[in-house]
């Protein structure tokens, strides 16, 4: 579209479209005051009009994907990633793009309201382009917050199994919550990082927390049995209630000679003994 009207618009009218933009925008975001400012609002308004104006002159407006589009969609980009760490939804970001259509429109509407067939060109290229550069902003925006969650996600699994030293070669790893494939990735590299670092000989399976144990979970607790074992230390599996026996059993899940304890404090006891130690009254009872 070489003879396209638009990127004359954008430099003959800039202020006023800046202006008339600016205010649209302010009304798609009155309820996100406080997280943008409207000079910062102006600013990014201002920025982006003209590396549209460039970018219009340079490259063909009905395909954004084009080289000469590039540092508007890097300014997209960067903006929608900004927008979703401010709390703004995918309608709110992507509304920065579509916000321009009325004042884009009105601007037409003055240029050629008496060519009626120039304007339903304009009109339509105007709209194809704010359209893909708006669903542009959307993707990333949306892609940014599925990276932001599945981080968040990652950190709260790292979080919900921490590897505590008891004592001098014995580790604890209190569990929580279900054990799915995702969450044994990392019990078992921070149990394997945590015996290299301690040289630790005996790591303590706490699965009280753990409401249900079926077949899946009995055969993730196995592999980080078998991958503490292959780093040289022996595992005690704690939090064996009556109702997970009976389970296990009933499931046929053989555990092999892995050591089960009922509570923390007599797999911890199993530990010591493993080390040649014993816990002891420092006074008789009375």
């Amino acid at each position: 579209m070489s003879a396209s009207r638009v990127p004359a618009l954008l430099r003959d009218h800039e202020e006023e479209l800046l202006g008339n933009w600016t205010r649209e925008q302010a009304r798609t975001l009155a309820t996100q005051q406080g997280r943008l400012s409207e000079t910062e609002l102006r600013g990014q308004s201002k920025e982006f009009l003209g590396l549209l104006r460039r970018a219009s002159q340079d490259g063909n407006l009905e395909d954004v994907r084009g080289s000469g589009w590039q540092e508007v969609m890097d300014a997209l980009a960067s903006l929608s990633r900004s927008r979703a760490r401010q709390g703004f939804t995918p309608t709110q970001t992507a509304s920065f793009i579509f916000s321009l259509k009325r004042p884009l429109f009105e601007l037409l509407g003055k240029e050629l309201g008496k060519d009626s067939v120039a304007l339903a060109e304009e009109t339509w290229t105007v709209t194809q382009l704010l359209d893909q550069l708006g669903l542009h902003t959307a993707d990333v925006f949306l892609k940014s917050r599925e990276e932001t969650i599945s981080r968040q996600q990652a950190e709260m699994l790292e979080l919900s199994t921490p590897v505590v030293k008891l004592w001098d070669g014995v580790l604890a790893l209190p569990m929580i919550g279900t054990l799915d494939s995702a969450r044994t990735q990392i019990v078992m590299e921070s149990l394997l990082q945590r015996i290299v670092e301690t040289g630790a000989e005996v790591a303590i399976i706490d699965i009280t927390g753990v409401p249900t144990v079926d077949t899946l979970v009995a055969q993730h607790l196995l592999k980080t049995v078998t991958a503490a074992r292959l780093m040289g230390a022996e595992c005690i599996i704690s939090g064996i209630r009556p109702q997970i026996a009976q389970t296990i059993v009933h499931l046929g899940v053989d555990l092999g000679d892995v050591v089960t304890k009922a509570t923390l404090a007599d797999a911890f006891a199993v530990a010591l003994q493993r080390r040649g130690l014993s816990v002891a009254a420092s006074r008789p009872r009375p």
